[in-house]
């Protein structure tokens, strides 16, 4: 079966349309893991996928009579433009159905390159459906975006070009998995020719067919698929694909959204690249294979599989890739209701920088804060946090791993003011975003006026902005302003803001 592969990745017509992408190391992750991680780039392709390969492969070999009745897909969107971009320069007709839950951005690409869309269902299999209603009623010709011998002989030549590029002996290499063309496709040619090369697929904890497939001896389908990496949401591995993935996959790895966002970070750093999140799965894999086999020196090449994400999902990603990566921590500290708290408890925290600080008053005796720290990559550096805060006397939980209190907690902190803060002002702050402005803010406020509410993000900006309510008499509001001028940060008096008053006061 193999040597069948290697001859139609060999004559495969994919240059037609594709690009050899560049093959190139990832400088700062590399020097952090201690291994020459390599990113084969196929962002680069001109729909910003390496799905071009395959969808263009198979349709240029279809007879005559299959290009007249028009192709239809179902895809989440890479594939799609894929086969939008084929259809176009083979001339043919080309609908594609792919599922409500799409980003926009792969949707509009698919239109702009003269293709049919019919948006239908919520995942991949309710478009798979509709599309093979459409085989049935109007006889157009099914292309598959995975499970298919041509299309996976497209997506091999991805290993091929590896192979080809890559001067040094390559130790193991990373493949995401959704319906499993990519991972098929480049472990065939791999193992045909290298078969000493490790073969490692990677899929997100929300959509691991294969995984799955491989703990079972046999193709299964998941129940239930998570759409964060909408590019690899596939309940079932397919049928072409697992034929070569169960000999040919050394191993699966799994990683969860938090890991994949991590990734896309670091991507970024090292290319300047934005990439999808399921363009990033390789990358997050490789990180953990490197964690757990402990290993040094090693040439390991991950494929970065696209790029074609919303703008707005970036936000998400930006807000919880530092977690992803270990290095921020979330908790829930119990300090006392008193002036000067928030500044004893910050300088404690010492040079690790505070990425959010979340309070509301509740009670005259104890204040419950929502903070975020960054804390340094090395091992147990969690624990020393958390020990040292317990150590100092602090009741304080953990909330790093809580899903409820990271995506859903930390913006409803707060509430309605209780009675007892009758003279409480709210003012906004922009100070520089520079270590130590945070603690030099809270020391200059902090011990003449009790803070009764404090909202604090770090946003990775030249400014950072801060929201605070101070209990503040009436004879002493000219005292307060004379502080805020001399502390000299720029301020406004958000007391008589509707917003505030409905929401908070």
């Amino acid at each position: 079966m193999l040597n069948e592969y290697l001859k139609k990745i060999l004559t495969s017509r994919v240059y037609d349309v594709a690009i050899e992408t560049a093959l190139h190391i990832a400088p700062f992750l590399s020097e952090r893991l201690g291994n020459q991680i390599w990113i084969k780039r196929e962002d680069q392709q001109g729909v910003y996928s390496f799905k071009i390969r395959g969808a263009y492969n198979k349709a240029a070999q279809l007879t005559e009579e299959e290009k007249a009745r028009g192709v239809v897909t179902a895809s989440a969107g890479n594939h799609a433009q894929g086969l939008a971009l084929a259809a176009r320069d083979l001339g043919l007709k080309a609908v594609i159905v792919m599922p409500r839950t799409t980003p926009e951005i792969k949707v509009r690409s698919v239109k702009a390159k003269g293709a049919k869309v019919v948006l239908h269902g919520d995942a991949f299999d309710d478009a798979f459906a509709y599309s093979q209603k459409l085989v049935a009623e109007k006889g157009m010709t099914y292309i598959h975006p995975y499970d298919d011998p041509d299309v996976i002989a497209g997506q091999g030549t991805i290993g091929m070009e590896i192979l080809r590029q890559m001067q040094q002996p390559v130790d193991a290499v990373f493949i995401p998995v959704g319906g499993g063309g990519l991972v098929a496709g480049v472990a065939a040619y791999i193992k045909a020719l290298k078969p000493e090369v490790r073969v490692i697929g990677v899929e997100s904890t929300e959509s691991a067919c294969l995984a799955a497939a491989l703990a079972a001896g046999k193709r299964v389908t998941l129940p239930e698929v998570g759409i964060f990496a909408d590019g690899v949401a596939v309940a079932t591995i397919g049928e072409h694909t697992w034929a070569i993935a169960k000999d040919c996959v050394d191993e699966v790895i799994t990683c969860t959204p938090d890991e994949i966002c991590a990734a896309i970070k670091d991507v970024f750093d090292d290319t300047r690249a934005v990439c999808e999140p399921a363009g990033a799965l390789a990358i997050a894999g490789v990180k953990k294979y490197v964690e757990r086999e402990g290993c040094e020196g090693q040439n390991l090449v991950t494929i970065l599989s696209g790029a074609n994400v919303n703008f707005d999902r970036l936000r998400y990603i930006s807000e919880v890739a530092e977690i992803g990566e270990g290095r921020e921590i979330i908790l829930a500290v119990t300090i006392a209701e008193q002036p000067g708290s928030f500044q004893r408890f910050c300088s404690l925290l010492g040079k690790r920088p505070i990425t959010e600080f979340n309070y509301r008053y509740g009670d005259d005796d104890k204040a419950r804060i929502y903070v975020g720290v960054k804390v340094g990559p090395e091992p147990g550096a969690r624990q020393a946090l958390l020990a040292e805060l317990q150590a100092d006397g602090y009741p304080v939980l953990d909330l790093t791993d809580d899903e409820m209190a990271k995506y859903h907690i930390r913006h409803m902190v707060g509430g309605h003011a209780p009675a007892a803060v009758y003279d409480e002002r709210l003012y906004r702050f922009e100070f520089p975003e520079r270590p130590g402005a945070l603690l030099l803010f809270l020391k200059t406020l902090g011990k003449r006026f009790n803070i009764s509410l404090f909202h604090y993000r770090n946003h990775g900006a030249a400014s950072g902005r801060t929201l605070v309510g101070l209990q503040v008499p009436e004879e002493k509001l000219a005292q307060l302003h004379g502080y805020l001028d001399e502390l000299g940060y720029p301020y406004w008096d958000e007391s008589d803001n509707m917003a505030y008053q409905l929401f908070l006061r």
